[in-house]
Parts: C-alpha cells; sequence; structure tokens
C-alpha cells in the first residue's frame, strides 16, 4: 500500500461549489429540525456557552425559554451540565463552536459524557476552518482525531441540510453519546433522495470501479465534481460519503479497496488520527492484493488566515486536487 499526505498540484482549473446551485448553512436544518423534535418531546433541553447566535438557538430561546441554559464562557462546566441532564433523563444538546468544545472540554466529554455513556448530543459548530480569517485559534481540525479516540462516542459529519436533520434524529434516538459536526461553510444537497443516515454505515453517492473518493462532511460536494471530471476521461470514480467517522463503515472501505484500483480520503481536518488514518488502518491490515494506494488529503499544520475557500484550496482540498490525487494514486496501482 503506498500512502502520500502531500497535496497533489492542480491540474485542472479550481473548482468547488457548482455556482448555480443554491447552497446552504447545516446550521440552520439543525436549528429547525431541533425545534420540531422539541415541540413533541419535552425531554429536549440545550445548553451552550454564549453561543444562542452562532449556534443559531435564537428560535429555540424564543420558542422554549425554560429549557435553553446558557452557562457563560465556561466549556468545561458546560459539558458537565449537559451530562448531569442527561443523567436525570433530559435529552441534552450541548452547542458550542466546535473548536472550544472539544479543545477546551476534552476531559469532560471523556469522562462525563463517553466513559459514563450518557445519552449527551454534542454538537460542534462552524467546525474545520469556517470561520477562515479568524485563524487557528477558531479552526477546529483536531476534534476527529481527538475524539476518535475515546470508545463508545459516536462521531458523525453531515454533508448537507438533509443528513444534518437526520443526524439530529439520530442523536435523540440513540442510547449513546454523539457528537455531531455541524457545519457553517454552505454546501449544495448531495444526498440521493430516499437516502437513510445508518449508524457505522457510509452512503455511496456515486458508483464507480476505477477508484474510490471517501470524503467527509463539506467535501462531499467537491469529490462528485472530481468524479464528473474523471468521468470525462473514462474514469470511473466511486464517491462515498463518510458521514459517521465513528463507527467506522469497515465493509465500504475494504469494498473500496478489493473492487477499485486506488482510494482517496479527504477531510477538512487534520489527518494525524483523522478519517484518512482510520482508512490506512483498515486498508493496511487486508491481504496483500486489496492493498491498493491510498492518498489523504487534509492539513497537516496549522493553516493562514483567510477564507474557507482560499484555505480549502490552500490544502489541496478543491475538486481539482481531488482529480489530480486520484489520477495520481492511480498510476500507482
Amino acid at each position: 500500500m503506498s500512502i502520500d499526505t502531500t497535496a497533489p498540484a492542480a491540474t485542472t482549473p479550481s473548482a468547488t461549489n457548482d455556482p448555480t446551485a443554491p447552497t446552504y448553512d447545516n446550521r440552520t436544518a439543525f436549528a429547525d429540525e431541533l425545534i420540531r423534535l422539541a415541540r413533541t418531546d419535552e425531554r429536549i433541553v440545550a445548553v451552550c456557552n454564549d453561543s444562542v447566535g452562532s449556534s443559531n438557538l435564537t428560535a429555540f430561546r424564543d420558542e422554549f425559554p425554560s429549557r435553553l441554559i446558557n452557562v457563560g464562557i465556561a466549556e468545561q462546566d458546560m459539558v458537565g451540565v449537559g451530562a448531569g441532564l442527561a443523567s436525570s433523563g433530559m435529552i441534552p444538546f450541548v452547542c458550542a463552536a466546535a473548536p472550544f468544545l472539544t479543545g477546551r472540554s476534552l476531559e469532560q466529554v471523556k469522562a462525563d459524557v463517553a466513559y459514563s455513556q450518557h445519552n449527551v448530543i454534542l454538537c460542534g459548530m462552524s467546525p474545520g476552518m469556517a470561520y477562515g480569517e479568524l485563524g487557528p485559534t477558531h479552526h477546529s481540525v483536531e476534534d476527529l482525531s481527538w475524539l476518535r479516540a475515546l470508545p463508545g462516542l459516536d462521531i458523525i459529519v453531515p454533508a448537507d441540510r438533509l443528513q444534518t436533520r437526520q443526524a439530529v434524529r439520530a442523536a435523540v434516538a440513540s442510547p449513546r453519546p454523539t457528537f455531531i459536526r455541524v457545519g457553517r461553510h454552505k454546501v449544495p444537497d448531495v444526498t440521493p433522495e430516499g437516502t437513510e443516515l445508518v449508524r457505522g454505515r457510509f452512503q455511496q453517492i456515486r458508483a464507480g470501479r476505477d477508484v474510490t473518493f471517501i470524503v467527509t462532511g463539506t467535501l462531499v460536494s467537491r469529490a462528485i465534481e472530481a468524479a464528473a471530471v474523471l468521468a470525462e476521461s473514462g474514469i470511473e470514480a466511486r464517491v462515498l460519503n463518510a458521514s459517521y467517522i465513528a463507527p467506522l463503515d469497515v465493509e465500504a472501505i475494504v469494498a473500496a479497496a478489493r473492487e477499485t484500483s486506488a482510494i482517496v480520503t479527504a477531510e477538512e481536518a487534520n489527518v494525524a488520527g483523522g478519517l484518512g488514518a482510520a482508512v490506512a488502518s483498515v486498508v493496511s491490515q487486508l491481504e496483500a492484493g486489496a492493498r491498493v494506494p491510498l492518498r489523504i488529503l487534509g492539513l497537516t499544520e496549522f493553516a493562514p488566515t483567510g477564507s474557507t475557500d482560499f484555505l480549502l484550496n490552500y490544502f489541496g482540498l478543491s475538486s481539482a486536487h481531488l482529480v489530480t490525487a486520484a489520477r495520481e494514486a492511480r498510476a500507482h496501482a
């Protein structure tokens, strides 16, 4: 198996989302679904860290003022309060900007939520590099690596507004703790009609026999664009939406390794311990004939200051970079 985590040089014009397709902020879908469920389930409460606006909880607060707990800038207390509420039979949605929810509260997430197996729903708002110009202090690119190491914590990264709604419903129905990455960067709808969000399963967005893209969150739409470009030259790319990072869809990864000639992973996160590392762990343990070339795209350093689109392109996460990575991976097959 050949693994390369360096960003490839783009050989086709950079493309993000189709400029003619409408795009949406997943936080809106999150807030709408939360309110819809709360109207019929009085156990649902929201806990935040002085982030009513950035967590899109204003409408929830207005409709359910007694069911919103704002602890102020005290993220560790916020997670502890959520765990306490869950232990008393409530269903708490603990909402904060992803870097502060995970980075400042990791001990509480580990001990009070994951280890204790309380049904706390951790909502990491504006993850990845969604805060763009605010820089590394506000970027959340380590969260997947940190949280993947915690047993018993489900991790969901919705690709669009439909999956965001599905993730909220799945978390409420689950007896386990869940972390949901709620994207701020606007993305188009990519989930095919009728596609269900199933725990521990990827969704196949596009079939292909030549190369597989395993991507997550904001990058799913870019992988779809890359697959369309590759198809123009006769290369059929399978696109898998890794909506569940934990538990991992090992079967889909094994099938991709055995049925296509190369795999490219892409994540708006650090590659150390993230999605690509998880895929590599699976592929490296397969029989020799199935250890296909693997390219892992993502971050390896702190980001500079810039818009989210600029930063995604800077780290080789444009659709053009995905095309190049797929061609290079297949060349080593």
